[in-house]
């Protein structure tokens, strides 16, 4: 991906021109500031590294085929940015592959891929990855589950342990419940093995 540099007295006059050149708005750049002090006789000016989002997404396709290449799994894939957020599924002739068990062969590309684009940009770029919706599939599941189980909470009062769940997962569930009336959640436990609790309200 191409880096751009922009160097103004102010940062938003470099961000001004770098805006000017790239014919870009701010939204579709991700802008690392360096501020240089000025010396005895030197002025301060701000210098910008501008690499533009489209460019990230590009990288990102292409190093997620990359890799599903060397494991031997030849992909299609399909990308959709929806609420800012970009979302990308891989198709194959071996989805189980790319899947792992529970998800974490998923995971580990997301995990190896983050921490690509943290070192070419300097830093995140929210996206979600995911094979043949496995992740969507479970997520639903996990909807219908959490509901369920706090349903039957408010209606014991008796608070519910759910099964270890990785970050992602923990939050979906705090998510749901976030705005219920009759329950509510808390992380417990240490990793890998944390959990949630969905709790009674009344019990408090």
């Amino acid at each position: 991906m191409n880096k751009h540099e922009f160097v103004g007295k102010t940062r938003e006059e470099a961000i001004a021109l770098a805006l000017d050149e790239l014919k870009a708005q701010e939204k579709d750049l991700i802008i690392q500031e360096e501020e240089q002090k000025g010396g005895l006789f030197k002025s301060k000016k701000v210098i910008l590294e501008v690499v533009k989002r489209s460019e990230v997404i590009d990288f990102i396709k292409e190093s997620v085929l990359n890799l599903t290449k060397a494991m031997g799994v030849n992909a299609n894939i399909e990308v959709k940015v929806r609420d800012d957020v970009l979302n990308i599924v891989l198709y194959s002739d071996n989805n189980n592959i790319l899947i792992g068990k529970n998800g974490r062969t998923i995971d580990a590309l997301s995990l190896i891929i983050k921490q690509m684009i943290q070192n070419e940009v300097g830093e995140s770029f929210r996206f979600n990855l995911d094979v043949a919706e496995y992740k969507l599939k479970q997520q639903k599941r996990l909807e219908n589950l959490v509901k369920r189980t706090a349903r039957e909470v408010a209606k014991t009062k008796i608070d519910a342990k759910l099964d270890p769940m990785n970050s992602y997962e923990r939050r979906i569930v705090h998510n749901i419940l976030n705005d219920d009336k009759y329950v509510y959640t808390e992380s417990e436990g240490e990793e890998p093995n944390r959990y949630v609790v969905i709790k009674c309200r009344e019990n408090k």
